[in-house]
């Protein structure tokens, strides 16, 4: 992970869209700074396009779309993305999963928290929970004190255990039924929003993370940046970001995007030359 200040400006000059985490990468200490959201407006403004790729439920997804100055939202890890277009005044709603097979894996999560809760008494069920539509999420630190990390893989064993895939983020376990994650239905959404294949021109795509369950985003993505938070970390992540910004959460955020838009900007002035 080399310092986003490294980074080369032909690179940076390159990145079209920017998909980023939300949580500990959008945000600082569980609030959403003015700086970041600033730096969402002033990307979108350049004609980059930015998405958040959130683990957070489809609640949190419907109103981020709708409301904040970004393309759509990639919502609790891969299982669903969320689109609002302005002019028809529609939201797209696209899942990866049948509402026959959410129903299902629902009752089975059900089981699994109960068991989760029954071992570890100190964690709690998110407080978002009940805007989610596809997976479970624990709680480890962000409304309950923080377990060791003990207890965090204890919840992930138990998850797997039962047949369900589980990522810790940096303040939840997300446990689901299916073969989603970030990555699948970022592609999805690129392909079927944006009109951009992710694989075909990855080096015009940036993410943006902190935390574990960011890894398949970071090695798909030759130029991947994260928030310096992301050196909690470090030896713990099976795929790494390339960059590391020198702030941590959304004014790490905030740095990458005053990166990006300098870029941007001495291009387009050679151009105008």
């Amino acid at each position: 992970m080399r310092p986003l200040s490294e980074m080369p400006m032909a690179i940076a000059s390159q990145i079209r869209v920017v998909f980023a985490d939300i949580d500990d990468t959008l945000t600082t200490n569980g609030r959403l700074p003015a700086s970041a959201y600033s730096a969402l407006e002033t990307l979108k403004d350049i004609g980059i396009r930015v998405v958040p790729v959130t683990g957070r439920p489809a609640g949190w997804c419907d109103m981020i779309a709708r409301f904040w100055p970004v393309d759509g939202c990639v919502g609790e890890n891969g299982a669903m993305y969320f689109s609002y277009d302005t002019n028809s005044k529609t939201m797209r709603r696209v899942y990866a999963a049948s509402v026959e097979e959410r129903e299902q894996h629902r009752t089975k999560l059900q089981l699994i928290a109960d068991k989760i809760l029954q071992e570890i008494p100190n964690c709690a069920v998110s407080a978002d929970q009940d805007y989610r539509e596809v997976d479970l999420a624990i709680d480890f630190c962000e409304d309950v004190p923080p377990l060791p990390s003990t207890e965090i893989l204890r919840i992930k064993t138990i998850f797997e255990n039962a047949g369900a895939t589980a990522k810790i983020s940096s303040i939840h376990v997300n446990g689901w039924f299916g073969h989603h994650d970030k990555l699948s239905m970022t592609r999805r959404f690129a392909h079927e929003v944006l009109g951009i294949d992710i694989d075909q021109e990855r080096h015009r795509a940036i993410f943006c993370g902190d935390s574990p369950n960011d890894e398949p985003m970071f090695s798909h993505f030759p130029h991947a940046c994260g928030v310096a938070n992301v050196m909690d970390f470090k030896g713990q992540l099976k795929a790494e970001p390339s960059w590391v910004c020198h702030n941590r959460g959304g004014e790490g955020f905030a740095e990458l995007a005053t990166f990006l838009v300098a870029a941007h900007n001495q291009i387009e002035m050679r151009l105008s030359v």
